[in-house]
């Protein structure tokens, strides 16, 4: 498998919807879960599945992606032969709900061509899913597929599509004679010659393009029916390590139905919600349905219901906040909430 398959990661969709929490980072960089990345979802899917050569197009705003995957090493994708790409954009490009945009392709051409391996998969950044994609192949090959697009129980694209190498360059190289800028384009077009197959995607699997999404996705970890479809012992979600002490519960705190990260410090109530690393809950402090990423202060006696949480974020005491399951109140990364700010 691992010489039969090329993993490409396109890293350049944008949505506006999700503008307060991609505004300093790629979507493919966004915390999920309280310890992973969007992208460790997919990344985490080929390298279990035996791919070795996996390359990431990213767009803008990648720093945050390259600090999280830096040499691949957490995926074992650390080595001398094959291993992790990264070929950031050197084009404009307006369009950036395109997945698999040929133009960005042909900047990094040499890649494609050096690829040892038969077939390509190509996937989106922002799909949360644990998919085992060796059996994928084999229906491609059964079915003499030339490009199979893998869809969802209710027939939706997952933006993934299963090609021969060889093909993917003809189609690269040819782009401006057929009109053709990215994978979607193929699979649409009606008057080619390729066999389009659809292969049917039983597993969970939810793409992620709104801060509604988003905070619902995250929501629905908390379900172990869900939990256990997602994090499996034999296909794990691997991400970056760090090195952390477990988290410490103040005699006083209180905690349900939660997913709480190590490095922590809990002194209030923390009531279905997801907590990442190196966040610290004050005495009297309330939280609830929230998401709460790196490294937050929540000074005491605060009430947060519904809300979203970026990066160092501090909520000093006394703060109300209240948003609703489908419009969370959202907090930009690095800033200060204060009671007074609400009044």
């Amino acid at each position: 498998m691992k010489r039969k398959l090329l993993g490409v990661i396109d890293a350049t969709t944008y949505h506006e919807d999700l503008e307060d929490l991609v505004i300093h980072r790629s979507l493919a960089a966004l915390p999920f879960g309280g310890r992973y990345r969007i992208i460790d979802f997919v990344l985490s899917s080929m390298v279990n599945s035996g791919i070795r050569s996996v390359a990431i197009f990213p767009k803008m705003q990648y720093r945050s992606l390259m600090d999280h995957l830096g040499s691949g090493k957490n995926w074992d994708l650390n080595r001398k032969r094959d291993g992790l790409f990264f070929f950031p954009s050197p084009i404009v490009d307006t369009d950036g709900n395109k997945i698999g945009s040929f133009e960005h392709f042909a900047a990094n051409m040499d890649y494609f061509y050096r690829s040892t391996q038969e077939y390509a998969i190509i996937s989106n950044c922002n799909t949360i899913f644990n998919m085992n994609i060796r059996p994928i192949l084999e229906w491609h090959n059964e079915a003499k597929c030339d490009i199979t697009e893998i869809r969802q129980q209710d027939g939706r694209s997952m933006e993934m599509y299963l090609i021969k190498t060889s093909l993917l360059i003809k189609l690269i190289e040819t782009r401006h004679e057929t009109g053709y800028t990215c994978m979607k384009d193929v699979v649409n077009d009606l008057s080619h010659e390729y066999s389009i197959c659809h292969y049917e995607y039983n597993g969970y699997s939810v793409m992620i393009d709104s801060i509604d999404s988003y905070f619902t996705t995250s929501m629905k970890l908390l379900d172990p029916k869900i939990w256990k479809q997602l994090f499996l012992k034999d296909q794990p979600i691997i991400t970056k390590v760090k090195d952390e002490p477990p988290t410490k519960y103040v005699k006083e705190s209180v905690v349900k139905n939660a997913m709480i990260a190590n490095g922590c410090h809990i002194s209030g109530t923390v009531e279905n919600s997801i907590v990442a690393r190196g966040v610290k809950i004050g005495e009297g402090a309330v939280i609830k349905n929230c998401i709460i990423m790196q490294k937050c202060q929540i000074e005491e006696n605060c009430y947060l219901d519904s809300v979203i949480l970026d990066k160092d974020v501090k909520v000093e005491a006394g703060t109300y906040l209240v948003g609703t399951a489908h419009a969370p109140y959202v907090i930009r990364k690095g800033t200060k909430q204060g009671a007074l700010m609400n009044s």
